[in-house]
């Protein structure tokens, strides 16, 4: 009888190992032979579960899901979740991508914000991400206003803009070592102090 495969798990396990490597050797160490080997499965099945360039496609998708994952799983586990304030340093924080790991995510991320640059498709991808990102930020400052939290004179998406940019700035900072997750906190709350209602 024909041994059942999980295919989504096994993708996941590839984007992992995709991501793996990056962190540790850089883009040039995604080769099919490591990537295989970190996954722990045939240089065919890769092969199988992407098209040509997919798998680099792949992770990055891989990457922005679980970051997604990981900040919702902060705000349900905040006491205070409904608050405006909770709610937007908690979000800048998880896109500083300080939260997790010692700046691996961080140094995903710049590798494929470098290839983007030169890659239509994952270009294609962090642009729709940004703008759901903008968006998302935008919205919650529209939301501290309406509670009275955050300053009525503020026009939303500047600010929002400005977050965003300041967010990718400490992304910078927390992938060279430059930045610990302590650090990434305090520039957040510096960058956001002058948005709250006195």
């Amino acid at each position: 009888m024909p041994r059942h495969v999980d295919h989504d798990a096994r993708r996941r396990r590839i984007a992992t190992a995709v991501c793996d490597l990056i962190a540790e050797r850089g883009i040039e160490a995604v080769t099919l032979r490591e990537v295989a080997a970190r996954a722990g499965v045939s240089m065919g099945a890769v092969q199988r579960s992407f098209p040509k360039d997919g798998m680099l496609l792949f992770a990055l998708e891989h990457v922005l899901a679980h970051v997604a994952e990981q900040g919702q799983q902060r705000l349900d586990a905040s006491d205070s979740r409904e608050s405006a304030r909770t709610l937007l340093v908690t979000t800048l924080q998880e896109m500083t991508l300080a939260e997790t790991d010692d700046g691996v995510l961080a140094r995903v991320w710049l590798t494929f914000a470098a290839q983007a640059s030169v890659r239509d498709d994952l270009a294609a991808v962090l642009r729709e991400h940004q703008a759901k990102s903008l968006e998302l930020l935008t919205w919650l400052i529209q939301f501290g206003q309406r509670t009275g939290e955050i300053r009525g004179d503020l026009e939303p998406a500047e600010a929002a803009n400005a977050l965003h940019a300041l967010a990718d700035g400490i992304t910078v900072q927390v992938a060279v070592g430059q930045a610990t997750r302590t650090a990434a906190r305090r520039l957040v709350d510096h960058a956001t102090d002058h948005l709250w209602a006195r």
